[in-house]
């Protein structure tokens, strides 16, 4: 009981079904990681001028532009689990069994919000800037769908927060076993191990932070807090990644998200400080959608409605002889 409580005990599956529909706790980790993103990214965008529900129009682009370009890097960078003797290449669509590559689905993304925001009319950078912390969060949101998944952790550690990874079994489909169920808590010769998601989760959470403090201090703009987010992760995820007991692939001896996460922390570097060049933040009026209504075209309630308007709506209509001036009398040809 005492190594029991000393360790982070894992759950018995990460899928249930709901008749014969699949729950999958990896899949309903994403949404809810995307619909906090929106969620934030409105509030930062409206904050700073910008048009309400722009960034949901944005999302609409980026969201299925990141979750192909999320699949196709983890399949182009582990391309042994589809394409070799023995597997199954269909496989590489199924998307719901996990795998998905962060760095795919931030490239890819980007163009689909690139394609968004141009047709907004408003510069991508400075909506760059009011999603990244966003984004950083429904990473860490996204991790707990590898907990789930007893995925990407690390060696044997006897620290009192090893995570204990259990066999699984799947019946139906002995070599699916993400799909499989612990039965009995059979724990895997390496158990208790470093929970390195849990420890990506953590950073991820310290990034958000790190960000929307700088942003608020310093008014970042041009899409540096953006670039602050991708600095900061990569240099977490560099470390984290070689934690990791997973099966990759390597170059020079290092993994390729390491290589990854080097080269993407020296560009975001680099575009944070040219960026600062371009001086103070974008102006308000510039994160105006195009097709934003004009202030003449905005209805006026009720309650809006000015009083002396009110009154001469009110106000009865007076007989035109009142006010208008007797007619004369038309001339004739007879006169």
């Amino acid at each position: 009981m005492s190594a029991y409580l000393a360790t982070i005990p894992s759950p018995d599956r990460g899928v249930w079904h709901l008749g014969p529909i699949p729950l999958r706790a990896y899949a309903l980790c994403i949404i809810a990681g995307i619909i906090v993103a929106i969620w934030w990214g409105e509030r930062r965008w409206a904050a700073r001028g910008g048009t309400k529900g722009t960034v949901i129009d944005v999302a609409v682009f980026a969201v299925p532009f990141g979750l192909v370009g999320g699949r196709l890097y983890h399949v182009i960078t582990d391309p042994e689990l589809y394409f070799t003797e023995g597997k199954n290449p269909w496989n590489a669509f199924a998307i719901w069994d996990g795998g998905l590559g962060i760095w795919g689905a931030i490239a890819l993304g980007a163009v689909g919000a690139l394609i968004a925001c141009r047709r907004k009319g408003i510069p991508l950078p400075a909506m760059a800037d009011a999603i990244a912390p966003g984004i950083v969060v429904a990473q860490a949101i996204g991790r707990i769908g590898n907990y789930f998944n007893q995925e990407l952790y690390g060696a044997h550690t006897d620290l009192p927060w090893g995570l204990e990874v259990y066999q699984r079994f799947n019946p139906e489909d002995p070599d699916n076993l993400l799909n499989g169920v612990a039965t009995g808590h059979i724990p895997l010769p390496e158990s208790p191990v470093h929970p390195t998601f849990l420890y990506e989760l953590i950073w991820n959470l310290l990034v958000a932070l790190l960000v929307v403090w700088a942003d608020r201090k310093f008014k970042l703009g041009h899409g540096r807090a953006f670039a602050l987010y991708v600095a900061g992760y990569t240099v977490g995820r560099g470390w984290i990644e070689m934690m990791r007991t997973d099966t990759a692939n390597h170059i020079l001896g290092l993994r390729v998200n390491v290589w990854t996460s080097i080269l993407l922390f020296v560009a975001a570097v680099v575009y944070f400080v040219l960026a600062g060049k371009r001086g103070p933040r974008e102006l308000p009026e510039t994160l105006v959608s195009k097709d934003a209504p004009g202030p003449d075209e905005t209805p006026v309630t009720a309650e809006e409605e000015p009083e002396h308007a009110k009154v001469a709506a009110d106000a009865p209509e007076k007989p035109a002889s009142e006010d208008a001036p007797a007619e004369e009398p038309k001339k004739t040809g007879d006169s």
